[in-house]
């Protein structure tokens, strides 16, 4: 963590939901969006990224099957369905 950064602050819930993001803060990050994370016993918040879907790409390669191994694992099993029916 940053020296300096660790900041706590109290802040009231508006009837709408709505919650005030420190001036410091909103300098600090220039943005004007940001993404909430529900942890279940905390919330996170952090700056929005300003390509979302350009910070993606890459993020899963090598992960998991390929569309075609899917595709064909799928087809294996709706052809075992159909013969189980019969």
């Amino acid at each position: 963590m940053i020296a300096g950064m660790n900041t706590t602050h109290v802040m009231m819930v508006s009837r709408n939901g709505q919650v005030s993001i420190p001036a410091a803060a909103r300098a600090r990050w220039q943005t004007d969006r940001v993404v909430v994370v529900d942890l279940g016993d905390r919330v996170v918040m952090r700056p929005a990224s300003p390509d979302p879907v350009g910070e993606l790409i890459g993020k899963y390669a090598g992960t998991g099957p390929s569309s075609d191994e899917l595709r064909r694992a799928d087809r294996a099993a709706d052809t075992e369905h159909e013969r189980r029916r019969r």
